[in-house]
């Protein structure tokens, strides 16, 4: 938690006011049993209606200031944990944006979402807690036992004691709570997982009848989380139950040598009144500070989770020299990459060069490398071994923003977002004239779409669930050609169009695009068979490049490639 202290800057006010507030409150209530006492001793024993008056007016006067102190106190408090939530989540949202696809990876989405939402919230509540109750319960019970020694030592001597023996209680509790909410929060992260995958994959699982299966095995994790969630929540219930045996032990010693103590005349009735109520307040105030440490576990559990993200230091630096004004030239100088964990390289001494304008074809079977090589391309990972160049410099020496600005991807899985077609062209180019963007959309081959949904103004709903396969890739399309790229990489990204419309779209680009170079990325010959350049990837490794018909007369792996795709008379060389 003290690491997180930082995002309290700003707030010294309310970090001094909340506190404060509930630190008079406190003082007040110390202040009640004292003036009954007087009630009792002074004004009922000896008949003084005016005392009794004159008690009951203080009385209501200290619980008005009392309420407006906690009221006070609440605010403050309130803001305070809000603004220190906020500025937590702003920033490690920011954190989690900066890290590279190979720190998502290692972390997972499913554990950064909970940290983000779950486990932030967690550390805000405690912090809230902290601030309303960190001084006021150890002033109230530290206060009440002054009192209690100073209406009579031997009670008071009786305090002490109670009181070590419910924060012994307490820290004994807390030590076993702390390690089972982790294990709480991480259980949540697998649920989450559990929960985003069949989500996603519901089509799939319908489609294969594997419902009542996924249903069992997510029953399964949901039983484990529960099982730690009663061990922890058993745990943690025991602190109220063993704080109130405690404390009302200790209150019926009080009254039994309280009552001695009368009989003999060394106490007065009055007084032992007001050990009562003070050995009454320090339950509440235990049982509150019982809650606070129970809270307090939860967050520094949480805290803890969420220092592990800001501690992940990203795996790429940001370069310091501008894309800006460098051509859309590619080249591979040797390059290798593997990803972290993995058996064999992803990439194995891929080298190739491009010339802006030119069109580089790369095609070859499931896991031959084709996307891990437009990754390393948008620099999305660092290659292991070599260098990757655009325009001339490696792409580790260019801020990402600027390289972003000059390279382009159309991912194969295209994300839309909901609001309306509009909005959705404009996160590339949010500057982009009216012409501009109509002038994308219909190289994209995508008015058709556009004008089925109305217009730009058209709905789009979350993840595009509105829209076709072919549409979603099409509207893709038009927002990267949007912002007008140096360089654009298509990894697959009209697999779901008809071939008239593929071929349409390579027309466009090819004749409205002229100066742009690009990487066409595909598992079909016709959309790379006109390329410059046709890199053939198997297993990682460049086993062909050249053209078309060079490649034909020269790479067998590109011979089975159009033998399973072509017909005819292009079956065969030439």
């Amino acid at each position: 938690m003290l690491k997180l202290v930082r995002y309290l800057r700003g707030y010294g006010k309310e970090c001094v006011l909340a506190p404060l507030f509930k630190c008079l409150e406190a003082a007040f209530q110390i202040l009640v049993p004292l003036v009954m006492a007087s009630v009792v001793d002074e004004g009922i024993a000896a008949g003084n209606t005016h005392h009794i008056m004159a008690s009951a007016a203080a009385l209501i006067a200290m619980g008005v200031v009392g309420w407006v102190c906690a009221v006070a106190a609440q605010y403050f408090s309130a803001k305070l944990g809000a603004g220190f939530g906020t500025a937590l989540r702003d920033d490690l949202f920011a954190h989690v944006m900066s890290l590279s696809r190979s720190n998502v990876d290692e972390l997972g989405t499913s554990t950064l979402v909970t940290r983000l939402t779950n486990d932030t919230s967690q550390v805000q509540d405690g912090v809230n807690l902290f601030f309303r109750l960190v001084l006021r319960c150890p002033i109230a019970i530290l206060g009440s036992i002054g009192a209690a020694y100073l209406v009579s030592g031997t009670e008071g001597a009786l305090f002490v004691v109670v009181s070590a023996i419910v924060f012994l209680l307490v820290w004994l509790v807390m030590r076993v709570a702390i390690r089972g909410y982790r294990e709480v929060q991480h259980g949540l992260d697998g649920v989450l997982l559990s929960t985003a995958e069949q989500l996603e994959g519901v089509r799939v699982l319908r489609a294969f009848g594997r419902e009542d299966e996924e249903r069992r095995l997510f029953d399964d994790l949901l039983d484990g989380l529960w099982h730690r969630q009663v061990y922890v929540g058993d745990v943690s219930g025991l602190m109220n139950p063993l704080t109130y045996a405690a404390v009302n032990l200790g209150l019926v010693v009080v009254l039994y040598v309280g009552g001695i103590s009368i009989q003999a005349g060394n106490l007065t009735q009055g007084a032992l009144v007001a050990l009562v109520n003070y050995m009454s307040q320090m339950l509440v105030e235990l049982l509150k500070l019982a809650n606070l440490v129970n809270t307090l576990s939860k967050s520094e559990a949480c805290a803890r989770r969420v220092n592990e993200v800001f501690e992940r230091v990203p795996s790429m630096t940001d370069g310091e020299l501008s894309a800006d004004g460098l051509s859309g030239s590619i080249e591979f100088c040797d390059v290798t990459f593997s990803y972290p964990g993995a058996a064999a390289p992803s990439l194995s001494h891929v080298s190739f060069s491009a010339r802006p304008g030119q069109v580089v074809g790369v095609i070859g079977g499931t896991g031959s490398g084709k996307s891990t090589l437009a990754s390393l391309l948008m620099r999305f990972y660092d290659a292991t071994s070599g260098s990757v160049l655009v325009g001339g410099r490696d792409v580790r020496t260019l801020t990402l923003e600027s390289l972003h600005r000059l390279v382009s991807i159309v991912d194969q899985r295209p994300r839309l977002f909901s609001g309306t077609i509009e909005s959705n062209l404009r996160l590339a180019a949010p500057d982009a004239s009216p012409d501009q963007l109509e002038h994308a959309v219909e190289a994209a081959q995508a008015a058709d779409v556009v004008a089925a949904k109305g217009g730009v103004a058209g709905a789009v709903e979350q993840l595009g669930r509105n829209l076709s396969g072919g549409q979603r890739q099409r509207l893709s399309i038009a927002r990267i050609l949007s912002r007008g790229p140096r360089i654009l990489v298509l990894d697959d990204a009209s697999s779901a169009l008809d071939l008239a419309t593929d071929a349409r779209l390579r027309h466009a680009l090819a004749s409205e695009f002229p100066g742009v170079t690009q990487v066409v990325i595909s598992q079909r010959i016709s959309a790379i068979r006109h390329a410059d350049l046709i890199l053939v990837l198997d297993a990682g490794r460049v086993v062909g490049q050249g053209t078309h018909e060079e490649l034909r007369r020269t790479c067998d792996v590109y011979e089975e490639i159009c033998a399973s795709q072509l017909e005819g008379e292009e079956v065969r060389h030439g």
